[in-house]
């Protein structure tokens, strides 16, 4: 039964980990792709254009809100549940399981 266990936990932490190493790449391609789209549109001004234009941010703005809930998704569920809820969650079903069966022997 603790083996069992012991190979969820090692499960859920290779999938938190995978998680976390996605939200970095995309965080990563983020601030790249912003960062040429913002240094071309410098680039590309005409005199007498202006920089700050709601178009010249606009990219960065809408993937920031997909960003936002990216991070979310991956480290949000601390902040309402509390560290390690996922896995005392799973602990009691599996101990409340063990227990019912242990009744019935």
């Amino acid at each position: 039964m603790e083996n069992l266990y012991d190979e969820q936990k090692r499960d859920m932490a290779v999938k938190k980990v995978k998680a976390i190493k996605g939200f970095y790449k995309h965080l990563l391609a983020y601030i790249i792709v912003n960062a040429v789209m913002i240094i071309m549109k410098v680039a590309d001004l005409e005199p007498g254009e202006r920089f700050l234009e709601f178009n010249t941010f606009s990219t960065a703005f809408f993937w920031g809100i997909g960003l936002a809930l990216h991070a979310f998704n991956t480290f949000g569920t601390d902040f309402i549940f509390g560290n390690n809820w996922e896995e005392r969650k799973i602990r009691k079903l599996m101990d409340n399981e063990q227990a019912t069966k242990n009744k019935w022997e």
